[in-house]
């Protein structure tokens, strides 16, 4: 394993433990609609929840939007696309119910800013961003996208941030999670189509492969009936991005991270990126978008606002290794 590997091994470790057990929320409704955190420094961070959102901005690089294929140029606008499921902190909707918000839309406005372009982000169902991917509907994907061996063949990454996945348990379940054991036998809720859904089948490949149980695999794609799901017992843990579940465990107070897991498996740290269809000549600009975001320091303003500054990455990389074929 490279030494870039261990140190993003141990700071993935590092960040499920934080986030699960130093992430704290409360809601603030004499202050127009605010929520406010705790960081791993324990420094705390009001978000604003509410439409009017004043995001953090940038100049136009007038030497990165030239390489924007010409196309999109003379269009003026980047065509964007995140998951229409609400998912605190990373894309949900705000007070209004239908601003869309949070930390990958944001990250995606600073990018445009620096392409010179007017974003415009379109909301749909998880499967649908890839269809209207790969049809050219949407230039890119921000939306909790994780690199994949597999993916790869098909899209184009520039990263962003760290993966980590976090397995969410009824408050008080007195359950931990480790390893494929400690889910051999368990009802365990996941989405379709992501990485946590192969990393879970994965798993219970191993259990079975041992002599254990496999693991009962539950699919949700909204999270109000994944959570109503694990409230009445029906499932025992709920797999998901580390962020949310343990804002929903803060927010709510009924729910507990128990378990952290690298969206890449066992050998990698995971990473989020924008994605583009393969070839589509957008993956450099993006990149060079975000690490002249990262160099100006907005893109660490993005991540401080919504209590996510331990996710930061020092760099966006083009198709950087990711989750393997098979978990081994």
């Amino acid at each position: 394993m490279s030494t870039r590997l261990a140190r993003r091994r141990t700071a993935a470790a590092a960040l499920g433990l934080a986030s699960a057990l130093v992430l704290a929320a409360c809601s603030n409704p004499s202050e127009g609609g605010t929520t406010e955190v705790a960081a791993a420094s324990g420094a705390k961070t009001k978000i604003n929840i509410s439409p009017d959102q004043n995001r953090v901005t940038t100049d136009k690089v007038d030497s990165i939007a030239a390489e924007v294929p010409e196309k999109i140029r003379k269009r003026g606008t980047l065509e964007l696309v995140a998951s229409s499921g609400s998912a605190a902190p990373l894309t949900f909707y705000a007070t209004d119910n239908k601003t869309v918000i949070g930390v990958e839309p944001d990250l995606a406005y600073l990018v445009a800013d620096v392409l010179g372009l007017k974003p415009h982000i379109n909301t749909v169902s998880w499967e649908n961003i890839f269809v209207g991917l790969d049809s050219a509907k949407y230039d890119a994907g921000f939306s909790n996208i994780t690199v994949t061996e597999e993916r790869k063949e098909k899209y184009d990454f520039a990263t962003y941030r760290e993966d980590n996945l976090g397995f969410g348990a009824k408050k008080g379940s007195g359950l931990k999670v480790t390893g494929p054991a400690d889910v051999a036998g368990k009802t365990v809720a996941v989405s379709s189509g992501t990485n946590q859904e192969k990393l879970l089948i994965e798993w219970s490949k191993e259990n079975e492969k041992a002599g254990r149980k496999p693991v009962d695999i539950k699919y949700y794609q909204n999270d109000s009936d994944t959570y109503l799901a694990l409230q009445s017992g029906r499932i025992d843990l709920y797999l998901g991005p580390n962020p949310t579940a343990a804002y929903h465990a803060a927010t709510t107070g009924k729910t507990e991270v128990v378990g952290t897991y690298s969206g890449a498996g066992a050998t990698l740290q995971g990473l989020i990126a924008a994605t583009t269809k393969k070839d589509s000549g957008l993956a450099k600009p993006l990149a060079d978008a975000l690490n002249h975001v990262v160099e100006n320091g907005t893109y660490a303003k993005v991540l401080k606002r919504w209590g996510l500054s331990d996710e930061a990455v020092t760099k966006s990389e083009i198709n950087p290794p990711g989750l393997p074929r098979t978990n081994k």
